[in-house]
């Protein structure tokens, strides 16, 4: 998985004073959680950018004063009004040591269904799996071009050795669903009679 360099600052003071402070000064406070004790540090805003505002998941390699230290966003806190970027909590990863984390699928293929006018239903756009640091992909591929028409693709159609997910094996990640303008020659007998009897009753 790729990783975002963010360089920080330790914290002294973890007061109101000292935090309403440092986000005059455009800074963010943030605390590493994992390790033995919580770490906490300011960084700038711009630094969380590449990290927060992107539909793609990366871990964080962050640098404390000269002590690096890899994490994973774990919570982030927004102003209501301005969007700003108000606390940042990561939690500290460990090379053996298993971690869960949401990663984004990504479909590759055209299904022949929606070719024939079906529509696809990407139900889960993010998996939640479990794994090494060191096995954690940046993204789940979902091949589709197999799917016709109430066809649907589920977990155990995307094991991998590297890692497990953290859903039950018949989750629909994504599905081709029936429409109007669908064609009948790539109907299941069961959707052509849905449609059929759909058609009867207009």
């Amino acid at each position: 998985m790729k990783s975002i360099s963010i360089k920080g600052s330790k914290r002294e003071s973890v007061g109101k004073v000292a935090t309403k402070a440092l986000r005059n000064a455009g800074m963010v406070p943030c605390v590493i959680y994992g390790g033995k004790t919580p770490i906490h540090f300011s960084a700038e805003e711009k630094a969380f950018k590449k990290l927060v505002f992107t539909p793609n998941v990366y871990t964080a390699s962050i640098d404390v004063d000269g002590q690096k230290i890899a994490a994973i966003l774990q919570d982030i806190q927004f102003h209501p009004v301005t969007d700003k970027i108000l606390h940042v909590d990561f939690y500290q990863l460990f090379d053996d040591k298993e971690i869960t984390m949401k990663i984004p699928v990504k479909l590759t293929g055209t299904s022949p269904g929606v070719l024939n006018g079906g529509s696809l239903r990407f139900t889960n756009r993010k998996l939640r799996v479990k794994a090494l640091p060191t096995n954690l992909p940046d993204f789940i591929t979902a091949d589709i071009s197999k799917l016709k028409i109430g066809h649907k693709l589920v977990i155990t159609s995307l094991v991998n050795k590297d890692y497990t997910f953290m859903h039950p094996d018949n989750t629909v990640v994504v599905q081709v669903r029936t429409s109007r303008n669908a064609s009948a020659e790539d109907l299941d007998d069961e959707e052509v009679e849905e449609t059929e009897e759909a058609a009867a009753t207009e």
